[in-house]
């Protein structure tokens, strides 16, 4: 079964987005879909893991990750890494454009969510992606 992580820094928006995941119209959608939600701790890392270390993680574990911030500073950095590993079978990186908009507008946090599970629905035909945003 496939899995969903939230970066440690948007953890509380995460949980947001499963709220509204876990209502309806969106519930059966979602409960048929069968992500886990993952912690850090699941993967064996700590809140403090490299960009690295973090998308190899979810990439042998077959977990896709939730951020909102990650970057290209520097040759450990997830778009570096990215660059440098992904392939046609890789999972992308789901990146929320404007995470602090979850917590103020429930419209927003509504596309993301309803992106989200756009892209989650048709996991086989994104791998390979790199990044893609939410929404």
């Amino acid at each position: 079964m496939p899995g969903i992580v939230a970066d440690h820094n948007i953890e509380g928006h995460f949980q947001v987005l499963v709220r509204i995941l876990r209502t309806d119209p969106w519930n059966e959608i979602w409960r048929e879909l069968g992500f886990a939600i993952v912690s850090f701790a699941d993967l064996g890392l700590s809140t403090d893991a490299s960009d690295s270390e973090l998308w190899h993680a979810c990439q042998s574990h077959d977990v896709l990750l939730v951020t909102a911030n990650r970057n290209r500073d520097g040759a450990d950095s997830l778009e570096a890494t990215i660059a440098r590993n992904n392939g046609p079978s890789s999972l992308p990186v789901l990146t929320v454009a404007d995470a602090d908009q979850i917590l103020v507008s429930p419209e927003y946090a509504t596309r993301v969510v309803s992106q989200l599970l756009e892209f989650l629905f048709d996991l086989d035909n994104i791998r390979g992606t790199g990044r893609l945003y939410l929404p």
